[in-house]
């Protein structure tokens, strides 16, 4: 904990605020009734995963929380703490995920102890369900204060899904918060950006929230109760500029938009063009399989008018990776490249596929990778495992090493920069015969699993998560030694491993004759 604490501090003050995007399935929109969560946790560091047990305790103890400007807060413990994996998923198939969405500085106390990814882990030990994740959250925060900037906080257990959003009061303890449960046969996303405008006051089955939500809106002049104008939680406490929105909205938009083809949604909000929101859920037109799931989170605006894959500054060979900042001005002019969903910073992301129909240590899966998720591997990682795959739990920012996994997905993704258009091919063949390989057993392996007692469950299924794991690492391994000998010098080896030049596109060429025509043209005589 001490050393997850010690990362997020770092990040926080290096790169500001973590940055990531998720997609919320509930099980009447999926093809085998499972509720689906998936969290992309894009910062430029190094994750050790990890498990933590569950755990018995004297309810006389306490945790100490320190908050950000140094102040130690004591915060009661609970008579047993449920095992958690990293700070993802519980023993129970409680999965949790969150994007930072800052809203007004002005309400982040720095001195209030409890910071979201702190709320994240607390909630996995100490509920069942998200209703229950809830109301340990917002109990904590109540009590103790909440030490962080505004959160959209994604919680999904295998019945409901919920998005929970949460700023501070400034100095006056508490938080302000909404929480809103995302209807059955919907998806939603959010990514930096508040996603919940109205709400219903008065349906506590779907929707909960603090009862201060729209009083300090007023005194803070947030929100005029007399403009006419319903309360809106993301207008008053996250009110977003065409900068924020075209950052935040493009990748719910792009969700959105593959997911539900039929209702093409337009550009214009996310934008900065209209004033209308894309809705908070949407019914998908097909429901969704798991690999449709791992599909929608990785994008970069391919076939629409933001591909990043496309013109000059994507290079001769299409990468659609830019370098930070994202944002510059030229002549008083405001620009900014576009930020996909897919991005090379990302540290991890999972997908969690909960089902009710199964035991829980069967039926919970975190299925997870390392690094950008267009060029990454999902393997399984039940939800009851009693170990972590080494190269997954290992592995030091500073130092490269082909023993962590997550090394070894950054060599791969950052030299198919140098041709990027072929190389990705490479590593997407790998990607999808691995990934489709353990969908394809999947059924195989959890029909064995319930012909097992509990325990030879457990350890039955950690056998295999540490196998997926281990076999995900070795081929990523390989994979970097074959695009290293494949790819060489500006050349390309072909399957009888003769060499051929690799060229540019006529595009691109076309690109350098009209921007600096005299400068290449061959003089005849």
């Amino acid at each position: 904990m001490k050393r997850y604490i010690l990362f997020l501090f770092f990040l926080l003050s290096v790169y500001g605020t973590i940055a990531c995007t998720n997609l919320i399935v509930t099980k009447g929109a999926s093809a085998d009734s499972a509720t689906y969560l998936v969290y992309l946790n894009d910062g430029e560091w190094l994750y050790h995963l990890d498990i933590t047990p569950a755990q018995d305790h004297n309810v006389n103890d306490s945790m100490t929380f320190t908050s950000m400007s140094g102040i130690k807060h004591k915060v009661h413990q609970v008579s047993h703490t449920y095992a958690i994996i990293g700070f993802l998923m519980n023993e129970h198939q409680l999965a949790i995920g969150e994007s930072t969405f800052t809203g007004r500085e002005e309400l982040w106390d720095k001195n209030m102890p409890l910071k979201y990814w702190e709320l994240m882990r607390l909630a996995l030990q100490r509920a069942r369900t998200a209703r229950e994740a809830i109301e340990v959250i917002t109990s904590l925060v109540d009590q103790y204060g909440y030490g962080s900037e505004g959160e959209s906080i994604s919680i999904a257990d295998p019945n409901e899904a919920w998005l929970l959003e949460i700023i501070g009061t400034g100095n006056n303890g508490g938080a302000v918060w909404v929480a809103v449960k995302i209807p059955d046969g919907h998806i939603t996303a959010h990514a930096n950006h508040s996603r919940i405008g109205t709400f219903p006051t008065n349906d506590p089955e779907n929707c909960m929230y603090s009862d201060n939500v729209i009083s300090l809106a007023i005194e803070n002049a947030y929100y005029d109760p007399d403009s006419g104008e319903p309360f809106r939680f993301n207008v008053a406490y996250d009110p977003a500029d065409p900068q924020q929105l075209k950052y935040s909205e493009s990748r719910v938009w792009s969700i959105f938009n593959r997911a539900v083809p039929s209702q093409y949604l337009s550009a214009d909000y996310h934008r900065g063009l209209s004033d209308e929101p894309y809705p908070l859920s949407i019914k998908p037109d097909k429901k969704l399989t798991s690999q449709d799931v791992f599909s929608l989170v990785r994008d970069h605006y391919e076939s629409t008018d933001f591909d990043m894959t496309k013109g000059v500054v994507a290079g001769p060979f299409g990468n659609p990776n830019r370098l930070r900042p994202l944002d510059w001005k030229a002549d008083s002019v405001n620009y900014s490249f576009e930020r996909p969903i897919s991005t090379y910073n990302t540290a991890f992301s999972y997908v969690a596929q909960l089902r009710n129909y199964l035991p829980d240590e069967i039926g919970g899966i975190a299925w997870y990778g390392v690094d950008d998720t267009y060029t990454s591997c999902y393997f399984p990682i039940y939800c009851q495992v009693t170990s972590i795959p080494e190269p997954f739990a290992i592995g030091d920012i500073n130092h490269y090493s082909t023993e962590s996994a997550w090394w070894v997905f950054n060599f791969s993704a950052n030299y198919a920069s140098i041709c990027y258009r072929d190389m990705v091919k490479d590593i997407k063949k790998v990607q999808e015969k691995l990934e489709d390989q353990f969908v394809e057993i999947q059924s195989a392996i959890e029909h064995t699993a319930l012909k097992l007692d509990k325990d030879q469950r457990i350890a039955y299924l950690t056998g295999y998560t540490n196998d997926a794991g281990l076999m995900v690492h070795n081929h990523w391994v390989e994979l970097g030694n074959y695009l290293v000998t494949k790819y060489n010098d500006g050349y390309v080896k072909d399957s009888n491993f003769r060499i051929k030049s690799i060229g540019y596109t006529e595009e691109w060429l076309n690109i350098i004759v009209h921007d600096t025509p005299e400068k290449y043209q061959v003089l005849e005589k």
